[in-house]
């Protein structure tokens, strides 16, 4: 018996090989898909690593030179210079379809323009190492949005790619088999029939011409006692 519980008819056979063709298919796209993210993937993995490399460096360097500052300047004069900021971010987010996964992208505008608007202090009373250590927070901003970018797509993307492998996985190795073996199953039931039906029609045929011969037997025996009688009747002169 099959895995799954099929009605041994031809209509039934007919349905399943539609399905089996239609299941053979979708798991070729499956696989084809799973394929393309994975190369997605690999490519979103190795730029994460390179950018992510970047933005650490940068930051380091942010943070020696904020550390230089904090030993040369007093602890009161420096949370003084960062306390109001002169320039603000506005953020947005879009997103991008790749193989039916929608992966988020960054955006961001400042408030204004002016490159020297990220400098929420005055040069006279701050040390020269603040400004590097502002300088360079402020150019690995974008940076560090695109590696938020790339940390959540990889984490998309390897979701999506679980996702369809188990649906690979399934159709390959239980749905496509369980409909083989019941198609194989019909198949052998139908034949069985038809064998069946076969000897059947064989065994009626062969009584109807036993019976045809006995009755013409029976006519033959019956015309030959017929005409026995004819024959031995008395002859009137």
């Amino acid at each position: 018996m099959p895995a799954i519980n099929v009605n041994p008819t031809r209509q039934e056979l007919t349905r399943l090989k539609t399905r089996l063709k239609t299941s053979i298919r979708g798991h070729k796209l499956l696989k084809d898909k799973r394929d393309e993210l994975m190369k997605q993937f690999l490519d979103v993995v190795r730029e994460n690593r390179a950018l992510r490399k970047k933005v650490e460096d940068a930051l380091m360097a942010a943070h020696g030179s904020f550390t230089v500052a904090s030993a040369l300047m007093s602890t009161e004069m420096l949370k003084q210079s960062l306390m109001y900021p002169k320039q603000s971010v506005e953020l947005t987010m879009d997103f991008q379809n790749i193989m039916s996964v929608n992966v988020p992208q960054y955006h961001f505008k400042t408030r204004t323009a002016d490159a020297g608007d990220v400098y929420p202090y005055g040069f006279a009373a701050t040390s020269g190492a603040l400004d590097d250590a502002v300088d360079a927070l402020s150019g690995v901003f974008q940076d560090m949005l695109r590696l938020a970018e790339m940390e959540k797509t990889s984490q998309l993307l390897a979701e999506e790619i679980e996702k369809t492998r188990r649906r690979v996985n399934a159709l390959e190795y239980v749905k496509i088999p369980q409909m083989q073996e019941a198609i194989k199953y019909i198949s052998m039931k139908l034949d069985e029939n038809e064998r069946s039906n076969t000897i059947r029609l064989m065994k009626v045929k062969d009584m109807l011409l036993k019976e045809a011969i006995e009755e013409r037997r029976d006519e033959d025996a019956r015309a030959a006692r017929a005409f026995g009688a004819s024959g031995a009747a008395p002859q009137k002169v």
